[in-house]
């Protein structure tokens, strides 16, 4: 059976992965990230969980590329202005991350 809510593709990395927890016990990394289109570049938010979040956030950095895999999902955006009530968001909940490209700037001079 073939799930056609499969995502795999480079993404851009926008902001600081940051954590919280879903309940007491389980973590959850949340961040936007920008996929590059021929037409429109899209932004979408990225839900990983456990351990793998932990690795993200440890290594990762804002404007590293990343290659993903995961399930993707819309919901409703969370925003307070009645103008979008019925506006959508993307996430794209993580099971697989691989570096392509990391920011420059981490690299020590020191040796």
């Amino acid at each position: 059976m073939v799930n056609t809510n499969y995502f795999s593709g480079i993404v851009k990395i926008l902001e600081t992965p940051k954590t919280c927890f879903f309940d007491s016990e389980t973590q959850v990394t949340r961040f936007q990230v920008e996929i590059s289109q021929k037409r429109k570049n899209s932004i979408i938010s990225l839900l990983i969980w456990g351990n793998l979040g932990k690795e993200v956030q440890k290594f990762y950095k804002q404007n590293d590329y990343i290659l993903i895999e995961g399930y993707t999902s819309i919901r409703p955006k969370q925003n307070l202005k009645s103008s979008l009530k019925n506006s959508k968001q993307v996430f794209i909940t993580v099971v697989k991350v691989y570096p392509i490209l990391l920011d420059t700037n981490r690299i020590s001079t020191k040796l």
